[in-house]
């Protein structure tokens, strides 16, 4: 298709033959994954087992890297999907908050998708490196709205800015002053990007040892601990940010 086609023309026969066998791909690719582990990943293995040739396969997918960093944004995707299903059918008002909800479908994505997870967020690939501003960072991004939007759900800009933070080294506002300009996440103000990073430190962090293995001494009690510290957190963001900035 090319620009001057409106948005909702229909594939063609070709394209949408080239659609099916671009997801083929990359689902065979995601079974590779699940079994050998991303760093075993096979171009010559994941031809193979579709019985095409490699030089059928690059046709679709010139490189490793360009097949590596479709595998990456679909991962995000498919979490960023499954997230924001989660906080889409909870109530406004739900408990647990739906903070704790995205939360705990972010966790169970990755105990259901161990080696997708891994991917993603396990040791980099070698000789691989993300394009910049590319789809994968795109995906990124999607996911970490969400995540945002709900951790900061029903507080203003003025109440973020206000925000019960150790006081910024003068460097530190400078380059979260640039770098938050004039769009990214979302203009949040620089007190609450600290808040922001911790609290994703520590949400992702306990996902990232459950899914490697750490914490495999609390047995089946895994989801309630995750929950339990969740709640914690967000109790902890809610502290911070103030009810009244007129008041402050």
């Amino acid at each position: 298709m090319n620009g001057d086609e409106p948005a909702g023309a229909p594939l063609s026969l070709r394209e949408r033959r080239w659609a099916v066998a671009v997801q083929e791909i990359l689902a065979a690719a995601e079974d590779q994954i699940a079994e050998n582990g991303p760093a075993a990943l096979s171009l010559r293995a994941v031809a193979r087992s579709l019985g095409m040739t490699v030089q059928a396969l690059y046709h679709y997918f010139p490189s490793r890297d360009d097949l590596i960093t479709a595998l990456v944004t679909k991962a995000y995707g498919d979490l960023a999907d499954a997230v924001q299903e989660a906080v889409d059918t909870a109530p406004e008002d739900s408990d647990p908050p739906r903070m704790v909800i995205a939360a705990e479908r972010y966790r169970q994505w990755g105990v259901d998708h161990p080696e997708r997870f891994q991917l993603i967020y396990g040791a980099p690939l070698r000789h691989y490196a993300a394009p910049a501003e590319g789809s994968s960072t795109r995906a990124v991004r999607r996911m970490s709205r969400t995540f945002q939007n709900e951790l900061f759900r029903g507080f203003t800009m003025e109440q973020l800015a206000a925000a019960d933070t150790t006081a910024l080294s003068p460097a530190l506002e400078r380059h979260l002053k640039e770098f938050l300009s004039p769009n990214a996440l979302g203009g949040l103000p620089s007190p609450a990007v600290p808040i922001l990073i911790s609290a994703w430190g520590q949400m992702h962090g306990l996902v990232v040892l459950e899914v490697f293995g750490h914490t495999s001494f609390v047995g089946p009690h895994q989801a309630e601990m995750f929950r339990l510290a969740m709640l914690a957190m967000l109790q902890d963001v809610r502290r911070r940010i103030p009810a009244d900035v007129a008041t402050r």
